[in-house]
């Protein structure tokens, strides 16, 4: 008997068991969340990586769009481009309003909402590319072995990380964080780097390396910041209810002011200030606000490798 002939015999995996077994558990699952019915749709993550791409494209079409774009046809494509990436957002953004609604068939308040989130979400792409500038500029300007702008933004995994979070903080304001939050996390998955779609972002900024980067929600940067690879600015503690359960939303982040500087490794926790123009040193562990023009390290003999901007 070869292996081959082993197929025709037939094997008992418990099928039958298997699926009865999975729909009772999907039954609870879903009466545990008070959906006793189908669930609406959630939000593509395959879609919205298509989504981003095309964002990006409309956003530096000469870099990110067709390599073989002319000056005569850039307009053309960047407006096809972009009617066709927001009506699928658009869809995107009625699903996650439909799954919270738990509406099922045509929901009109959810429709109305989405169109009005992605005509906002769109005004402001002009704005979102000016701030992408001077990121990328303070990308180029910050690290010595950038040779072009252009390099930067192509090969630069800081780059594309704040280009995924400034996309879907505009969505998360607007009212679609579970689009947004699927966003950031197409970023986190390619780069290494998390930053949570709330964090608030200033003009300027600049993740160096950024594998192993962790912004939070309520985390507030300045202008003119600079992370390094491992950097955590996360919550000390999580408040809760009477209950146990969680709460949600209270700030719970760092806030960095302008100019400031954290080198690799350092953890910073709790809704504390770092002072403008401070800087953080390499592995340092940080639960209380410095003033500005702080320089903390891990020992006073070390304060010295920081004069002049030391970095990798």
């Amino acid at each position: 008997m070869t292996v081959d002939d082993l197929t025709l015999y037939s094997y008992d995996w418990g099928i039958d068991a298997l699926i009865k077994q999975l729909r009772d558990l999907r039954v609870q699952s879903l009466e545990i969340r008070q959906r006793r019915d189908k669930p609406p749709k959630l939000p593509s993550r395959k879609e919205l990586r298509s989504i981003l791409d095309n964002l990006s494209a409309v956003l530096f079409p000469n870099r990110l769009g067709l390599p073989d774009l002319n000056e005569e046809g850039i307009d053309y494509y960047v407006g096809h481009t972009l009617d066709t990436v927001l009506r699928e957002l658009y869809k995107q953004i009625r699903r996650e309003l439909q799954f919270v609604s738990g509406h099922d068939g045509i929901d009109r308040v959810a429709h109305q909402q989405a169109i009005e989130i992605t005509r906002v979400f769109a005004a402001k792409l002009p704005e979102i590319r000016i701030l992408l500038d001077t990121d990328i500029q303070a990308a180029y300007e910050g690290d010595p072995a950038a040779r072009t702008p252009d390099e930067v933004l192509v090969c630069y995994p800081g780059i594309t990380a704040i280009i995924h979070q400034r996309l879907a903080h505009v969505l998360f304001m607007l009212g679609a964080p579970m689009v947004a939050r699927l966003i950031t996390e197409l970023a986190h998955s390619a780069t290494g780097i998390d930053i949570h779609p709330g964090a608030q972002i200033g003009k300027s900024f600049f993740i160096d390396h950024g594998t192993g980067v962790v912004i939070g929600e309520t985390a507030v940067i300045g202008n003119h910041v600079r992370l390094y690879q491992a950097v955590t600015l996360g919550a000390k503690r999580f408040l809760k209810a009477e209950d146990g359960t969680l709460l949600k939303g209270n700030a719970r982040h760092p806030i960095v002011e302008d100019n400031v500087i954290i080198y690799a490794g350092a953890t910073i926790l709790g809704r504390i200030t770092i002072g403008h123009s401070s800087t953080i040193g390499g592995n340092v562990w940080l639960t209380h606000s410095v003033p500005p023009y702080s320089h903390i390290s891990q020992a006073s003999f070390r304060s010295e490798l920081f004069d002049g901007g030391a970095g990798i």
